[in-house]
C-alpha cells in the first residue's frame, strides 16, 4: 500500500530534543491500519476512514516527523473513505449513498444557516478556552459557499484549520466545533 510509508522507509525524526509522534504508537497504528486496507475490503473489524481522522499519538522527544504522519494519514483516510464509499454503493445502490451524503449535508446546513456568532455553544464556564467566533464563523460561511453553491474548497482546509483562542463564553466550546468538523470532513472525503 503506498498511501503510508513502508515499513522499510520509516518516517523521519524530529531533533532529539523537539517534541514529534511517539514512533511506537504510529508503527503500530500503521501496520494495524496497512492489514486492514490490504484485507481489500472494508469490514465490520477495519480501520475506518473515522479512526484514522480520530487517532492520536503521544508527543514524544526525538518522536516521528508530525506534519509527515499527518499527510501519511490524511491521504490513508481519504483513500478508507472512497473504499468505504464504493462498498455502499456496492451493496445498498447508488441511491443509499446519495440519501447518506443528503442526510449529513442537510444536517450541516441546518447549523451552517443560523446567525454568525449564534451557531455553536458557548461555554458554560468562564475562562475555559474556547474557539474564535470569528475564525469559526469566516470558516463556516466557506462551508456554506461549498455546499449551496459548489464554490471550490479542499477537504484539506477544514483538516487543516486553526483558530484564535478565546476564553469562556467568548468563544465557541471547542468540543462542538469540533465534532462538526469531523462531520464536515466526513462528508468532503466521501464525496471528492
Amino acid at each position: 500500500m503506498d498511501l503510508i510509508r513502508p515499513a522499510s522507509a520509516p518516517f523521519a525524526r524530529v531533533g532529539r530534543r523537539e517534541l514529534g509522534y511517539n514512533t511506537r504508537q504510529v508503527d503500530r497504528f500503521l501496520t494495524r491500519a496497512r492489514g486492514s486496507y490490504d484485507a481489500g475490503h472494508p469490514a465490520t473489524d477495519g480501520i475506518t476512514s473515522r479512526e484514522v481522522r480520530s487517532v492520536a499519538f503521544d508527543p514524544v522527544r526525538g518522536g516521528y516527523e508530525p506534519q509527515a504522519v499527518d499527510a501519511a494519514l490524511d491521504r490513508l483516510e481519504d483513500a478508507i473513505a472512497q473504499r468505504e464509499r464504493d462498498h455502499l454503493i456496492m451493496t445498498e445502490g447508488e441511491d443509499a449513498w446519495l440519501r447518506q451524503i443528503g442526510r449529513t449535508a442537510a444536517v450541516l446546513r441546518r447549523r451552517l444557516h443560523r446567525p454568525a456568532g449564534e451557531r455553536f455553544r458557548r461555554p458554560s464556564k468562564q475562562g475555559t478556552p474556547s474557539y474564535d467566533v470569528e475564525d469559526v464563523d469566516r470558516l463556516c460561511d466557506q462551508l456554506l459557499q461549498y455546499l449551496e453553491n459548489q464554490a471550490p474548497m479542499s477537504v484539506d482546509v477544514v483538516r487543516r484549520a486553526v483558530f484564535r483562542e478565546a476564553r469562556g463564553g467568548d468563544g465557541y466550546e471547542e468540543n462542538q466545533v469540533d465534532s462538526f468538523l469531523d462531520r464536515v470532513i466526513e462528508l468532503m472525503a466521501g464525496i471528492d
